[in-house]
């Protein structure tokens, strides 16, 4: 698995129509009113990298497999689905697992399609969206705290060390600002991401356009942009109209549709890209005869961490990495011409992974 992304929205902004371009499927019911997804929808897309087709064929593999991006799409958010208006609030659960929520804006105008708000403005859809995440953020909360209080006082350790935690989130969410912004140690880090709060996963802004918008943008893009910015964030345009037609093109015709638009590859690679970015993640691979396959990993983990992507024995049990760049794979032929040329090299328990490396793991459990 390479990474899932949660995909939430205001209804009519183009949210399942996108879900069902991105996944080539037509899961998702994509309609003109409001709620027309009334149940959580799962897809998942194989993430496009040319190196691994490749080294395939270098190594004779019989089969490739990509790493896979997962999407869970829910119903539209609207002005108060925290205390329960609309049907999206019934949903955040099944994204409070995923590692980057996905915020679809609507930046183009229509008369055809209806605003749920009455009118068009990206921003305000987004603050409306943040808003309801963190109202459910804070109610969660709020009784954690009082959970987390009673165990600390009785001597509980964990609770002593998760209610400063739960404490200052808390506290920063009913000041309007999101979980994500709380500053926290190396320490507290892995106690705040079990708490599993919609706000405090990374965002990435999709902002969905007209089609004669998709290679330049427009006003709303740009002040979507800006906020990212601000926000250490991802935003990415993408005419969900173009990607429907895109997934109903062979293969062999999307690039060449592309470039009449102007575009230089479809949105699916977009999202992809910037959400790599995001979470800061590389790619590594293994080849062989029966194989050759995509793992994703997040930068500057070490051997056994990657290991441990493939199966939580080899992480245990980990002994050694043997190590090929992907340039040097290439320009040697294969695992044996880098053996011969002296480029194939075992690394320990310390080695940081690289983008692109390819890897045999040797273990004992």
């Amino acid at each position: 698995m390479g990474f899932q992304c949660g995909i939430v929205g205001l209804p009519n902004v183009g949210k399942s129509t996108l879900f069902n371009a991105l996944t080539a499927t037509q899961a998702a019911q994509a309609a003109n009113y409001p709620f027309c997804t009334i149940e959580p929808n799962v897809g998942r897309v194989a993430v496009p990298d040319p190196r691994l087709e490749v080294i395939a064929k270098i190594g004779k593999s019989a089969t490739i497999i990509p790493t896979q991006l997962e999407f869970v799409d829910i119903a539209g958010l609207v002005r108060g689905a925290s205390k329960g208006e609309g049907l999206g609030n019934q949903f955040l659960a099944h994204i409070r697992e995923v590692d980057a929520v996905l915020y679809v804006l609507r930046c183009f105008e229509s008369t055809d399609i209806t605003h749920v708000e009455g009118s068009v403005d990206a921003l305000r859809d987004a603050e409306t969206v943040e808003t309801e995440l963190m109202l459910a953020d804070m109610e969660g909360l709020e009784r954690r705290v009082t959970t987390a209080a009673k165990k600390a006082k009785g001597g509980d350790p964990d609770a002593k060390l998760q209610l400063p935690i739960l404490e200052k989130t808390l506290a920063a969410l009913q000041a309007g600002k999101p979980a994500r912004s709380v500053p926290l140690t190396a320490d507290e880090k892995p106690i705040f991401k079990q708490l599993q709060l919609l706000t405090g996963k990374p965002v990435l802004y999709i902002c969905n356009v007209s089609e004669e918008d998709a290679a330049t943008g427009n006003a709303m893009t740009r002040a979507v942009a800006a906020r990212a910015a601000e926000e250490h964030a991802g935003a990415v345009v993408i005419s969900a109209a173009i990607e429907s037609e895109i997934a109903q093109l062979p293969a062999e015709e999307q690039a060449e549709y592309l470039e009449t638009l102007g575009l230089e590859k479809p949105g699916l690679n977009k999202v992809i890209q910037a959400g790599y970015s995001l979470l800061d993640l590389i790619t590594y691979f293994t080849v062989g005869p029966k194989e050759a396959r995509a793992w994703t990993v997040r930068r500057n983990a070490k051997g056994p961490e990657a290991a441990g992507v493939i199966h939580g024995d080899f992480e245990r049990g980990f002994i050694r990495a043997e190590t090929i760049s992907y340039d040097d794979f290439v320009a040697c032929g294969g695992e044996q011409g880098a053996k011969d040329a002296g480029k194939m090299r075992s690394e320990g328990k310390d080695y940081i992974v690289q983008d692109g490396d390819i890897m045999h793991f040797r273990f004992n459990v």
